[in-house]
Order: structure tokens, then sequence, then C-alpha cells
């Protein structure tokens, strides 16, 4: 990559990083790809997964092959020095304000691929590139289904002419000139719950007896879904029940008649994944029998696991070891991390690829932090993996 190309990408991430905005919210980010995609005269749709464009780059015929790249932020405070760091927010239904941040490496995502955009227009190949700028990669948000950017891409069809997929996430410990990879099962089945109980208020002295304590409920239910994991499902399975919010009760002497509880279910294996909710599900139709109470569960988000594809990985062999070299290629053990990039993989044979973004500055943070830096450096082998793999997977 030039010079000139790797500035003006800069530029680009760093505008995206001062101007974050969360899922299903990204309209500034997604004009700005618009924008990017008009100077490179490449036919784009927009408003595709609600606010997701979708590039596409045909020169003669062959197969298609889809890039993809998520633009949405997270409801963090950005807490670093930066010049272009963000100080954006949003409002929230209730009118809170909310600040916004790219702390999980979006925007240098979406600057990836406009990169590898910018190499493939001047690219001679045989075949067809879809640009995926996908929307809510993080949550779904107010979206009515509880479905993500990813889950709604794949519904809307564009990847039906598509004969393989490659993703990448940028990774903040891992050294820049670095890619790390599992191949199968990668990333964890995710799923967000929420549990609602709905008891009896009464006198917590005079008279409990009359009342159906919704916290002692709550207790059992807490117990009994946390001993999912070490009394259901095989050791060997990497498995993961979190109670993460804990809601109710009104005063000292009033017992509580409501109690509201949230947490997140996470297992490699999506038959493992499926077995754990189905004994939640027994578990509160049995305590709400027991208890002669009303509870009920809905999941705001449910991912499948991640499969990365060996054939794909394969075929890659050659791109991989000329960006990066052979040593610098490391295979990695499955985490339990979740990537809605698992709705591609799930349709087409699929790769993705974690990139060395180590910032030079000590300490490191992980995603997800307000403190995460990523090194700008790793957006040249960003974009020349986008770019050379789609050559390499329209060959083959």
């Amino acid at each position: 990559m030039d010079k000139e190309l790797k500035n003006k990408l800069i530029g680009i991430r760093r505008k995206i990083h001062a101007n974050p905005e969360i899922g299903y919210q990204e309209f500034e980010t997604a004009e700005l790809v618009c924008k990017e995609l008009e100077a490179l005269h490449i036919p784009y749709k927009k408003n595709i997964a609600k606010t997701g464009v979708v590039a596409v780059l045909k020169k003669g015929e062959g197969p298609c092959i889809a890039l993809r790249a998520d633009m949405d932020a997270l409801p963090i405070k950005e807490e670093n020095n930066l010049d272009f760091k963000s100080l954006k927010k949003t409002k929230s239904t209730s009118g809170n304000e909310i600040p916004l941040m790219h702390a999980c490496g979006h925007d240098m995502h979406t600057t990836m691929l406009l990169g590898a955009a910018a190499l493939l227009k001047d690219t001679a190949f045989k075949g067809t590139v879809k640009f995926i700028f996908q929307p809510s990669e993080e949550d779904v948000y107010d979206d009515a289904e509880k479905k993500s950017g990813g889950q709604r891409i794949v519904e809307s069809g564009e990847l039906n002419d598509v004969k393989a997929a490659l993703g990448l996430h940028v990774h903040p410990l891992l050294p820049v000139g670095k890619l790390a990879f599992k191949l199968g099962q990668a990333l964890a089945c995710a799923n967000f719950f929420k549990i609602e109980i709905t008891g009896k208020m009464a006198h917590a002295a005079v008279a409990p007896h009359l009342g159906i304590d919704a916290i002692l409920i709550s207790s059992h239910i807490i117990q009994a879904v946390s001993s999912i994991v070490s009394k259901y499902i095989p050791p060997h399975e990497p498995t993961v029940v979190s109670f993460t919010k804990i809601n109710g009760g009104i005063a000292p002497n009033v017992i509580a008649d409501k109690v509201i509880l949230e947490g997140t279910v996470r297992a490699l294996d999506l038959s493992t994944f499926t077995e754990v909710l189905k004994r939640i599900e027994k578990i509160i139709e049995a305590t709400r029998i027991a208890f002669d109470c009303k509870i009920k569960i809905e999941y705001n988000l449910n991912y499948p696991s991640l499969l990365n594809d060996k054939n794909v990985h394969n075929s890659l062999a050659g791109t991989l070891n000329t960006v990066f070299g052979k040593e610098n290629i490391i295979p990695v053990d499955a985490i339990l991390g979740s990537e809605d990039f698992a709705f591609y993989s799930r349709k087409v044979p699929s790769m993705f690829y974690f990139l060395g973004a180590k910032d030079t500055t000590e300490p490191a943070y992980f995603l997800h932090d307000s403190k995460v830096i990523f090194n700008e450096e790793c957006i040249p082998y960003g974009s020349k993996l986008l770019c050379d793999g789609a050559l390499e997977l329209l060959k083959s």
C-alpha cells in the first residue's frame, strides 16, 4: 500500500473513531462509506439490514466473494488522550445521555474494507467482490425482532450468490504483523437473557405468608441455573452461564413482588448451547409451579457459534504467507467471545481472522475497555488481507 492511500485511510479511521454510533444508528458512518465508494466509482446499495451498505465490484464472469466489516460502536466513555478521542453521546429511550466509543475496533474494520475496495478497484480479476458494511454487530438494541445486523444481512439475501466470505477482527493484545485463527467452531454461541419474576407484595414481618416473595424465588433460580454447567454439561465442553444484573424490591419491610434477572449464556458447541437453554426453561417452569408465581424469559440476543472453514483457510495459505510471513500466522484455541459473523459462516464457507493491532504504549488493554488503543499500522495489513484474500478465493 502506498503512503498516500495509507494516510488517507488513517484520516478516515480517525473521523469514524471521533464520531461513533451504536447499532442501527450508523447514519453518519454509512454516509461516509457511501461517499468513499462514490469517489472510487464503486456502485452500492444503502439501507441494507436497516443502516448497512453493500457495494459490488464486478469484473467479468466468475464467482462472488463477500468481504465484511462492522460499523457500530459501544455505549462506553472513552478514557484516553488521543487527539481524535470520542466525545460523542447519544440519548437512551429514557432521555439520559450515553457516551459512545469504538472500543471494539469497528472503525478499524470499516476503514480496512474501504482500503481493500481501493486496492481491488485498480486490480484485474474475474468475478465479483461484494463489500458488506454491516450495522449492529454488538447487540440487537431496539430491533423489534431481536435481530443483529449480521442476521439481517443473511436474511436480506445478500449472501445468496456468494461462494465464500471473509472477515477479520483487530486484536489489541496481538502485535502488528501477526494473524491468529482457529478452524472449526472458533467463537461461541451467545445469548443475553432477561428473566422477569412476578410475585405478590405483602408486609414482610406481619404477614409474609400472604405474599409471594420474588427475591426468594430469584435466589432459587440463580442457584439452579448456575448449577447447569457443572452438573449437566460435559467438562470438556467450554460453557458459561453468568447472571450479571438483578433488580427488585421496594422497601426493607415489604415482600418484593417483582425481580428482574439478566445474564448471558456462552457455549462453543451449538447443541450444548441449545441444551443449556432448554434446561433453563425447565427450571423456570418448575419454579413457577412450585412457588405459584409468574415467570417469563426473553432473549435479547441469540448468536450461533462461528464456523471457520478449513478449505477456505487452505485456499488462502499463499496470501497469508505473503502478507504476514508463515512464522507470524498463529493457530489459537477457541474462545467464548461471540461474533455475528457467525450467521455468515453458517450460510457460506467462511474464515474469520484476528489481526494484530497492539499499540506501542503499555499497558495494553483488551476489547471493550474504555482505555483500549488500536495501532493504525495494522490498517495496511487488514486491507491487504481482504484484498488479496478475495483475489485468491476468486481463483479457487
